[in-house]
């Protein structure tokens, strides 16, 4: 390591231990649904080594029979059959080629699937306990990495063992004397490939997480909210030289994984290339001389300079594999995490169209992941259908948590919400969906138009409904004052919209869904009061007709709610009516004062 090259982060004992036992036939399973083409390739393999090893055959007719004889007819018949061996054998490979490249794609293809799906199955918590450049770099740089492992493993080694042994057979056939002298290179070949293979493992799963980091570094740099920190607090020289030295980390891991084959190469070279020295002078020596032909020699020769190649071939998947195999069990680490919000056994069929919006909460307490406290106990609350619940409280008191609950991001750690006497837990995940919908303080709009923000609630809705519900939302104007309107671009995370627009146009993609239960967590605490007002009005409209479940720290937007409920360390201290809370001098009281 050069100085002032940052070091290179050691493996934990962990990842060292999941990556030694990733079970080989895991790996396997994923091409089992691609059995038959695999077996048509491997009988295309063996076809074409089978007819490869016909040419070192022809050669020795030609070198000891048609040419000494000058049989012109058989020598053009050996020479014709040397252009078709070549001829059958390239298609052979170009059909091999392409089942097996596009089985590899399929296999790569449902792989990614499978973590995106698994992933999008996992809870709130788990996205906030992990970076997201390290899961995209699992994606992308993971599964990518792992690509041409997949899509040329299998065939590699099918080629070069069947290669191997054909051309094992055809070189005992020839002189079985002369293929004990091949044989010596055996031993060391495999001696040094299980060293290399060692290192290359390591390496590889050291570089993985180098990636990562520099992915994590680029996405929390260059978003917009990232540039903008970095310019305020002027530290864009020490993000550049934290990339630049997790850049360094990984030139070095690359280069050092390069050079960990190199020597075995070299050394390999000279031994395979010391091999036909010592066969010619083999079949130079006294007691050979004689029973071994010229054309022998040369046939076995070539026949001996092709067995180097796919041996080579053979030893390197190993190599390849070993090292992959810190890819595959950082792939098969998110695919076996487990799923805390999950689908019912034996959903409760439910119509969002006859919900009326009911809400319960029974004995609720909750509990995060890893936390010592309960951020909920025992909470008691019965919302009616088409009334308004507010939660008040100071910071840390429950609300969010509450809230969060009613969506099913999260399920109590005992107790039951329900929907009109159904259990959130007995419902499928998409009817819940549609029941309820959040509109929340953190508003996110996708890097698209803004008709495309608003069709992602409901993608068959048509251009009317979208203009409707944007109208409702107040922001109908505005948009339609855009250069370029419905479709102008919101950019990164909605940059180019204010807190106010793009809370509007959070309010239009909800009124889309059409839900029958609203939660609205602190969503105007950010606006001016001007803002706000737009804001509220537009909230009015969204709220009426429906069940609304409201955190607001500014009371003055509660203040008409049906029942307010004041929480205090996960716990309801009080509840009533604004007029009655006021009147009862206590918690909401010294909210309010």
């Amino acid at each position: 390591m050069n100085p002032g090259r940052g070091p290179v982060k050691e493996p934990t004992a962990a990842e060292k231990e999941q990556a030694r036992h990733v079970p080989l036939n895991r790996i396997v399973a994923l091409f089992r649904p691609y059995r038959r083409q695999l077996a048509l390739v491997t009988a295309i393999i063996v076809a074409s080594s089978a007819a490869a090893m016909a040419s070192p055959f022809l050669l020795r007719a030609v070198i000891d029979t048609a040419l000494p004889q000058q049989q012109l007819p058989l020598l053009a018949l050996l020479t014709a059959g040397m252009l078709a061996v070549a001829a059958v054998t390239a298609l052979f490979g170009v059909l091999q080629t392409w089942i097996a490249t596009k089985v590899g794609l399929h296999v790569m293809h449902s792989l990614r699937t499978d973590v995106f799906s698994h992933l999008q199955r996992q809870s709130v918590g788990f996205f906030t306990r992990t970076r997201s450049g390290e899961i995209q770099s699992r994606i992308t740089q993971d599964i990518g990495g792992m690509q041409s492992v997949v899509t040329s493993t299998a065939t590699g080694i099918a080629t070069n063992l069947t290669t191997v042994v054909a051309t094992a057979v055809a070189m005992a056939a020839l002189s079985w004397q002369l293929s004990l002298i091949s044989l010596l290179v055996m031993p060391p070949a495999v001696v040094l490939t299980r060293r290399v293979a060692k290192v290359r493992r390591e390496l590889t799963a050291r570089r993985q997480r180098e990636l990562a980091d520099m992915n994590v570094t680029i996405e929390e740099s260059l978003s917009v909210s990232g540039i903008q920190l970095s310019k305020t607090l002027g530290t864009g020289n020490d993000l550049a030289a934290r990339f630049s030295a997790s850049s360094e980390r990984l030139t070095d891991l690359e280069l050092r994984s390069e050079l960990a084959g190199r020597w075995r190469m070299a050394t390999m070279s000279i031994i395979f290339a010391a091999v036909p020295a010592v066969i010619y002078f083999a079949a130079g020596l006294p007691g050979a001389a004689g029973n071994i032909s010229i054309g022998t020699v040369v046939a076995f020769s070539a026949l001996q300079g092709g067995l180097f190649r796919p041996l080579l071939g053979l030893l390197n998947v190993t190599i390849t594999v070993t090292s992959s195999l810190a890819l595959f069990a950082r792939i098969f680490e998110y695919l076996d995490l487990p799923v805390e919000i999950t689908e019912p056994a034996s959903p409760t069929p439910v119509d969002a169209a006859q919900i009326a919006g009911h809400v319960r909460f029974e004995d609720v307490s909750f509990s995060y992941p890893d936390s010592e406290t309960s951020a909920l106990r025992h909470v008691n609350l019965a919302v009616p259908a088409g009334s308004t619940l507010a939660l008040v409280g100071p910071t840390g008191s429950g609300k969010s948590s509450l809230a969060a609950l009613v969506a099913r991001l999260h399920d109590p750690t005992a107790g039951r919400i329900t929907i009109d006497g159904v259990d959130l837990r007995s419902m499928r995940l998409a009817d819940l969906a549609r029941i309820v919908g959040v509109v929340s303080q953190d508003t996110y709009l996708l890097h698209t138009t803004v008709r495309g923000n608003l069709r992602y609630a409901k993608p068959d809705a048509s251009d009317a409904d979208i203009e409707q519900a944007a109208r409702d939302a107040q922001i109908h104007d505005h948009i339609v004052a855009l250069p370029d309107g419905y479709d102008t671009i919101v950019g990164s995370r909605g940059h180019r919209f204010s807190g106010g627009e793009k809370q509007r146009i959070a309010i239009a993609r909800t009124l889309l869904r059409n839900p029958p239960v609203l939660v609205l967590d602190e969503a105007t605490s950010a606006l001016d009061t001007q803002t706000e007002h737009a804001v509220q009005q537009a909230f009015d409209r969204l709220a009426a007709g429906r069940t609304t479940i409201t955190i607001a720290h500014r009371l003055s937007t509660v203040r008409n709610a049906d029942q307010i409920a004041v929480l205090e360390a996960g716990c309801i201290v009080e509840r009533g009516t604004h007029e009655t809370l006021l009147d009862a001098d206590g918690r909401y009281a010294a909210l309010a004062a």
